[in-house]
């Protein structure tokens, strides 16, 4: 890569194909590039403008006016081209018509509705552990662990039947991708689209769905007029995209923080109350959801640079969340810290409405593990999963001394 100051401008170009194998392999050199660049880079490739320092990348997550999401969170440009799917209400779409579906979900999602989940996931996460340690002390931690659980528990909250739920991971994997450039990556799952799209609009049928759960409560907001019929279904479909990769990958992210930096690990075992602060330092150090884009409304100003109107903003979140003008010592995976501040949910009105069901779920697996768990440590190669947009992992195996 290389990020250079064409004379007579002050906007910085690189060469860099953020998508490329390599870079999704290991993209923390790109980011430090990027952030020594300037406030905004521009990238060739693709002709977009990046940002990569967290006060760039806040400021434009919560300033939804003059950074549009509407036109399309990935790098195709909905003014000008057709979404592979209908986009989602709450990802891609901006005031007014963004705004009672976000409301709705916030409810369903509530504190009240995580109340009454506690309980039952934290004893599916003990039974889980128990499973795993049974089988002996070295196993896989994304494969037992971090996919595993996600599946068990989230799908039976929103309220979908057992068959059929392996499609989940396949087609978040593919949503995911189909944000950026339409590359081998998109090209690998593009066979499956058609079943798996099918399959997931199925679920998202009122009929299909338990008569408790998520899926219910938002087709219950519809009976209410809080959203319109049209409208249930596709809120139901943002659930299923977005809430099972991402908890997927933010899970592996913390056992891969606990296998290689030991001594947190000892201090969550003394302190367990730490797991969620543990999740959300690892949210910050490894950011499971690496980019998202925007779309300039108007001409706008970031620091010296002006982004032409209609133009794509990629937001490289996990830059701003290694960003050591906003972070002491960032590279470091470190309880101590208030990781509160990240950017790994996003940030404003399109943040993360599932943020604190994937915090749950993070912190019923890591307290039943830090029960039985005396240490945790690496146990061969790991091995990444690429995506366009995702940090993710394919394989981490581990070995564990219990107690």
């Amino acid at each position: 890569m290389t990020a250079t100051a064409p004379t007579g401008t002050a906007l910085p170009t690189s060469d860099v194909d953020p998508f490329s194998h390599e870079v999704l392999e290991d993209p923390l050199p790109m980011h430090a590039e990027l952030r020594e660049a300037g406030p905004v880079v521009h990238l060739a490739r693709y002709d977009v403008y990046a940002l990569a320092r967290y006060a760039e990348v806040h400021a434009a997550l919560v300033d939804w006016q003059q950074f549009q999401s509407a036109a399309g969170v990935g790098l195709s440009n909905f003014r000008y081209e057709e979404p592979w799917r209908p986009p989602s209400l709450l990802l891609e779409a901006d005031p007014p018509r963004h705004d009672a579906p976000r409301r709705v979900l916030q409810k369903v999602l509530g504190p009240r509705a995580l109340r009454r989940l506690r309980e039952g996931w934290a004893a599916d996460a003990e039974a889980l552990v128990e499973e795993v340690l049974a089988r002996g002390p070295a196993f896989d931690a994304v494969h037992s662990l971090a996919a595993t659980f996600p599946l068990r528990v989230f799908p039976d909250a929103v309220g979908i039947p057992q068959p059929g739920r392996e499609n989940l991971l396949p087609y978040g994997d593919h949503a995911f991708n189909a944000f950026g450039p339409d590359n081998d990556l998109v090209a690998r799952g593009a066979p499956r689209v058609a079943e798996l799209s099918a399959w997931v609009n199925a679920q998202c049928r009122r009929e299909v769905l338990a008569p408790v759960g998520f899926g219910a409560d938002i087709w219950a907001a519809s009976d209410r007029g809080d959203i319109t019929p049209e409208q249930a279904p596709l809120v139901v479909r943002s659930l299923l995209t977005a809430g099972v990769d991402t908890t997927v990958h933010g899970i592996s992210a913390v056992l891969y923080a606990f296998a290689t930096n030991p001594d947190q690990w000892q201090r969550l075992r003394e302190e367990p109350a730490l797991a969620r602060v543990a999740f959300d330092e690892a949210v910050r150090w490894e950011s499971p959801v690496q980019t998202f884009f925007r779309t300039a409304t108007t001409d706008v100003r970031v620091g010296d640079v002006v982004i032409p109107e209609g133009r794509k903003i990629l937001m490289f979140l996990a830059a701003a969340n290694r960003d050591p003008r906003r972070w002491s010592d960032p590279d470091r995976f470190d309880l101590s810290r208030d990781p509160s501040g990240h950017v790994g949910f996003g940030m404003g009105i399109h943040q993360c409405a599932g943020q604190h069901v994937a915090r749950l779920e993070a912190e019923a697996i890591l307290t039943a593990l830090a029960r039985r768990v005396r240490t945790i440590e690496l146990d061969g190669p790991t091995v990444r999963h690429h995506n366009n947009t995702l940090r993710a992992w394919e394989s981490i195996p581990v070995r564990v001394r219990v107690d």
